[in-house]
């Protein structure tokens, strides 16, 4: 059997970058490499009906060995990583026994990380921290997620002692960019519950998560030559910057935690000409996430009328929910969550998703599914990383979470 960390090890370096605004599922073919590597070692294990879709979902199940009628309980992550930074030719090497200082991750570029700057690493002292060389991210988020999974896959496999109901498993693309499971096979996936695994620190629990929209901002100025622009040009970006600059400004993702929401200036580009900016909208309350979306929309209609009908063209799409309403009738999903973690020796720790999961949506589509942690830190950058030992505890807890399941009746 690999372990854990050698598995991840082995995942992190397979290049399976997502791509915003691409029509196609898997945003970029190369997450088939993964895929295909995951197929092959779940069939080598023996898990049974493996396949992999037209759309680049790994499906496997693990047969329940005992006649008692237990849930089946579903495991999920997601292959792709962020395009927030390369993910190609990621090189990660292990820290051993951290000793609390500075980690200098890149000599030659001087790219070094220390408590300072990322207080979290405290808590990693004497751990063995697998990191990049900074300059990648390193894909915690989250083949951490699919490297625990596969590591209970292979465990329940090889070790028929270990009673359990049928375990589901499944990995995503394209979760990254909003479309993890645009077409995840939820009556085909068969179960009755599921957990993500796409968290952070060891020990969290998350069934909040934000109510998400993806605004587009589209920008039609008039370019002139600048020496003769007086009472005529119609500066694009200048626009763009006023329409920012209405939005509140505290209600920007550098200034709000916790439960507080925030607009997110995601991209701009353009000239005098045109222009066009991305923005992310987010809060856990839904009534404020309706007022944030009226706000955006508000905005566009006002300058309009100032410049004139169809300066600006402004859109806003939903991306998915709070979670929390279609997993509160299914509290033991937290509930065993919590025990297992404890009878493992981990402290849990429920709090709210300052982002989304695929089991976000995945519980709108009627599979409960809240999320644990993967075990990683610094996501979607150069100075994420994970510690070895996370990733072996988390093993421990989702053994424990299907053993608890198979063992009483959780399901109150």
């Amino acid at each position: 059997m690999k372990d854990v960390a050698e598995r991840f090890l082995e995942y992190v370096k397979v290049d399976t970058q997502s791509q915003d605004d691409v029509e196609n599922v898997p945003s970029t073919e190369k997450q088939r490499n993964l895929a295909e590597m995951l197929v092959k070692e779940l069939k080598d294990m023996g898990a049974e009906n493996v396949r992999l879709s037209d759309h680049c979902y790994v499906y496997a199940t693990i047969p329940a060995n005992t006649k008692k009628k237990l849930p089946s309980i579903g495991f999920v992550s997601h292959m792709d990583t962020s395009n927030a930074l390369s993910g190609k030719d990621v090189k990660p090497r292990i820290i051993k026994n951290y000793d609390g200082g500075e980690i200098v991750l890149n000599e030659e570029l001087n790219i070094r990380m220390n408590a300072e700057a990322y207080p979290v690493l405290t808590l990693s002292k004497g751990k063995d921290l697998i990191v990049t060389d900074g300059t990648t991210l390193l894909g915690a988020d989250d083949k951490a997620g699919i490297a625990e999974i596969m590591t209970m896959a292979e465990t329940l496999l090889a070790h028929p002692e270990i009673e359990h109901g049928t375990i589901q498993i499944g990995f995503t693309p394209d979760e990254e960019v909003g479309r993890g499971v645009d077409f995840f096979d939820v009556e085909g996936f068969g179960a009755d519950f599921a957990y993500t695994i796409d968290g952070g620190e060891l020990g969290e629990i998350e069934y909040e998560n934000f109510n998400a929209a993806a605004g587009k901002v589209q920008i039609q100025g008039v370019s002139i030559h600048p020496g003769s622009a007086k009472n005529k040009m119609l500066n694009a970006l200048l626009l763009a910057m006023e329409f920012q600059n209405m939005l509140p400004v505290n209600e920007n993702p550098m200034y709000t935690d916790n439960y507080e929401g925030f607009y997110m200036l995601n991209a701009l580009e353009g000239t005098v000409d045109s222009a066009r900016a991305v923005y992310i909208i987010r809060d856990h309350d839904k009534g404020q996430f309706e007022d944030k979306k009226a706000r955006f929309l508000k905005i566009g209609e006002y300058l309009n009328e100032k410049y004139g009908e169809g300066t600006f063209k402004v859109e806003v799409k939903d991306s998915y929910y709070n979670m929390k309403e279609k997993v509160e009738p299914h509290m033991h999903l937290i509930d065993n969550a919590k025990r297992a973690m404890e009878e493992v020796g981990v402290t849990p720790a429920v709090v709210p998703i300052r982002g989304g999961t695929d089991g976000a949506r995945l519980s709108y589509m009627g599979l409960p599914c809240p999320n644990l942690c993967a075990g990683g830190n610094n996501f979607h950058g150069r100075y994420e990383y994970v510690p070895v030992q996370s990733l072996e505890k988390i093993v421990e807890i989702l053994l424990k979470i299907v053993e608890i399941y198979a063992t009483e009746d959780n399901l109150k």
